[in-house]
């Protein structure tokens, strides 16, 4: 795909300043910039590069003015990274833009879709799938029987979808992720063996739901494990049964939190953040990477540590664990002295 500088200005509400037919077809940081590629100036300490740059096209604010003579074509708006970021999010949509169906798929009889579909090849469609509009499913997608997909959902390449998942509006299922796996449960008997206790819930994606790489979210055992319109999840991070994540909440990677354990809305969690079960986690909260959480936390608290401690509280602490040799060794000191 081959845009011209005067197609992007048009797309962005941006002035030219050199040759509006300039074309390029690839993005690049502005100190690697070369021949045919599109790059931008946002971080003053890069102001150097555009000087050096060989790209052919660079994104720059409305206020850059030139100190040196340059080669590259300027296109100059209000905001050159929010400009950037919404160039980016349109070369997705484009290359993004799959549309029909391959071949093999297998689709149940009762299987239906929406208008603009693409269905990548070997996917799986079961009994009573429903797909929506503008659904795009890459190849080796499984969707198991009874699932309902809302429109404007991407599920990439390899992810595994259970019976009776119902996924909203733009959502974004990547690679290798499983949704609605039976959660980890099983009771002893008087032998102390462990006997499965049936899963037969379900998972639910609200819309605007983002789940990375390799993450697993598994199917309640009663009712459902629920993700609240807007919740971004990272990679490899693993949501237990009837876990309830509120709105707008993001999680980095490697985080697991066991089960029915209910998060409040706009948290921000850290990576590898261990969460016990059947705990509830305020609004507002923040947990620093690689903590450890045992407790219900209220809302707006920040946390940090195993077992979490107040985020200002684990600093001050900090301070003495550092010391502690030394403040040892002086107590040795004074106990030989008596």
């Amino acid at each position: 795909m081959k845009f011209t500088a005067g197609q992007i200005a048009g797309i962005l509400e941006g002035e030219v300043h050199g040759n509006p037919d300039i074309t390029v077809y690839k993005l690049a940081k502005i100190e690697d910039g070369e021949d045919g590629s599109l790059t931008f100036l946002a971080n003053p300490k890069y102001t150097s590069f555009i000087y050096k740059t060989k790209a052919s096209i660079t994104i720059v604010n409305k206020n850059f003015v030139p100190e040196q003579d340059i080669t590259t074509t300027l296109i100059k708006v209000d905001d050159a990274y929010k400009s950037f970021s919404k160039l980016l999010e349109y070369y997705n949509q484009v290359k993004n833009n799959k549309l029909g169906i391959e071949a093999p798929i297998f689709k149940s009889d009762s299987a239906t879709y929406g208008q603009d579909i693409y269905l990548g090849a070997f996917s799986y469609l079961g009994n009573n799938v429903r797909l929506g509009d503008n659904v795009k499913v890459y190849p080796n997608v499984y969707i198991g029987d009874n699932v309902t997909v809302g429109n404007n959902v991407t599920i990439f390449a390899g992810a595994k979808i259970y019976s009776e998942t119902v996924i909203g509006d733009n959502c974004v299922v990547h690679s290798g992720v499983i949704l609605g796996a039976d959660g980890f449960g099983f009771t002893p008997n008087e032998s102390g063996e462990f006997t499965k206790v049936p899963q037969t819930g379900n998972v639910i994606l609200e819309s605007n739901v983002d789940v990375g790489a390799g993450t697993t979210i598994d199917r309640a055992t009663l009712g459902s494990t629920i993700l609240r319109k807007g919740v971004k999840l990272d990679n490899q991070i693993q949501i237990a049964h009837n876990v309830e994540i509120g709105e707008h909440t993001v999680i980095a990677a490697q985080t697991g939190i066991a089960g029915s354990t209910k998060i409040g809305k706009h948290c921000m969690i850290g990576g590898q953040v261990g969460i016990v079960g059947h705990i509830v986690i305020g609004d507002y909260v923040k947990i620093q990477a690689q903590s450890g959480i045992g407790r219900n936390v209220k809302d707006h608290e920040v946390l940090q540590g195993s077992p979490a401690l107040n985020y200002g509280d684990y600093n001050k602490s900090y301070v003495h664990f550092k010391n502690l040799p030394k403040i040892i060794s002086r107590i040795d000191t004074l106990e030989k002295k008596d």
